[in-house]
């Protein structure tokens, strides 16, 4: 590299420690390991601070039903960063530029990416791929030379991480890191669904089936766009107040509804059934009770929730003729390098609620602290920090 403010480390291998999974469902175990310099088309990236989802969390406990993780592999896919050093033909980012690692691909150029009408890449191929997508090989070994796998193109749970640049968006620095880590997944995901995908307009009614942090997203993303009711519907009774904070309006607990469906329920309190149903759980049967609360003649399912054993919907067909439709989305319907710069600046504008997810802070040397506090329930999102004591 020819800059002369170029990092001493540009080029070589970064020693760093990282949280690795060796064993599923057993606590991460953090390491030191060697971080490969970026190859072309790749930038690495020091991580400032990370979070932790729920599919970081599904993957860890390495279901049966999930695609096959090899192993050891460093999980992490929301998260803020610095561009330690860019690799050959890197030109959208430079050294020092903060930026979010993003899992889903934006690279501006294939068919996909350049329509309006979705927010898939298909630079790639499809599928999930362990390691970085252009060449299938790691960037992360262990000291003695064996192989470190990636997860979801981003792997953040390491002081340093290698990206491909179609994973990256670069990001105003006068967002708070915290407030930054939150949109490079979930919450974004819900927001977009909202906004993007459902199209929620003033007055409308909005039904979110699971108030965990997408549909509390959900939530946020429908109050922002000025919908008249927000619906929450979730077996933890607490999630009401919690709710407020972002817009829900009303409470569902299934639990308590009787001898009437949830469906039913939703259709009395909205004149005949909500304008917009979200499910963010990942249960058929959830997403057959969103369809069904939706309104005859323009009612619109959105379908967040991902169902991991391959189970099929069954909708009444007579039902889709009424007119009700049903879509699924992957990351909100948001193209990254457009859309995320839109939902910061709208954070800074202070119309977008996004401080109240953040529940609980932790050090990176106790981060399965982390896992415990999302698998209690007690967490929406927990900002694990590389270099600072919590």
């Amino acid at each position: 590299m020819n800059n002369k403010s170029a990092s001493p480390k540009a080029g070589k291998v970064i020693r760093c420690k990282a949280a690795i999974c060796r064993i599923p469902g057993k606590p991460l175990v953090i390491e030191e390991i060697e971080v490969e310099p970026p190859k072309a088309w790749e930038i690495r990236i020091k991580i400032l601070c990370t979070s932790l989802c729920h599919s970081d969390v599904t993957f860890w406990k390495s279901s049966t039903d999930l695609p096959k993780l090899p192993l050891p592999v460093i999980f992490g896919h929301e998260a803020v960063g610095v561009v330690e050093s860019v690799g050959e033909y890197v030109e959208e980012v430079k050294e020092r530029d903060l930026v979010l690692p993003i899992f889903h691909r934006d690279c501006g150029e294939c068919r996909d990416c350049k329509s309006s009408k979705s927010n898939t890449c298909s630079k790639f191929g499809r599928g999930y791929r362990p390691n970085m997508p252009r060449d299938g090989t790691s960037r992360f070994r262990e000291l003695k030379g064996d192989v470190i796998h990636h997860f979801l193109n981003i792997s953040s749970f390491t002081e340093y991480s290698v990206v491909d640049i179609t994973h990256v968006v670069k990001i105003t620095p006068h967002i708070p890191l915290g407030i930054a880590c939150l949109l490079s997944c979930g919450v974004s995901t819900g927001v977009g669904a909202a906004w993007k995908v459902a199209g929620v307009e003033v007055g409308s009614t909005v039904a979110i089936f699971g108030l965990g942090a997408v549909g509390l997203a959900v939530a946020e993303g429908a109050r922002l766009n000025r919908a008249s009711k927000i619906i929450g519907v979730d077996i933890n009774p607490e999630k009401f107040e919690i709710g407020k904070k972002f817009g829900i309006t009303d409470f569902i607990n299934p639990a308590t509804c009787g001898d009437k469906t949830v469906s039913q329920v939703i259709k009395e309190m909205t004149d005949g059934g909500a304008d917009y149903c979200f499910e963010c759980i990942g249960l058929t049967s959830v997403m057959n009770d969103a369809f069904n609360s939706s309104r005859e003649g323009w009612g619109k399912t959105v379908i967040l929730g991902v169902e991991m054993h391959g189970s099929p919907i069954s909708l009444n067909s007579i039902e889709i003729l009424k007119g009700r439709s049903v879509c699924g989305t992957y990351f909100g319907g948001l193209k990254p390098r457009s859309d995320i710069a839109t939902l910061a600046q709208k954070y800074l504008d202070k119309e977008l609620n996004l401080g109240e997810f953040i529940t609980h802070e932790v050090s990176f040397h106790d981060i399965n602290k982390a896992f415990d506090l999302l698998l209690e329930g007690k967490s929406l999102r927990c900002i694990i920090w590389m270099d600072k004591l919590i």
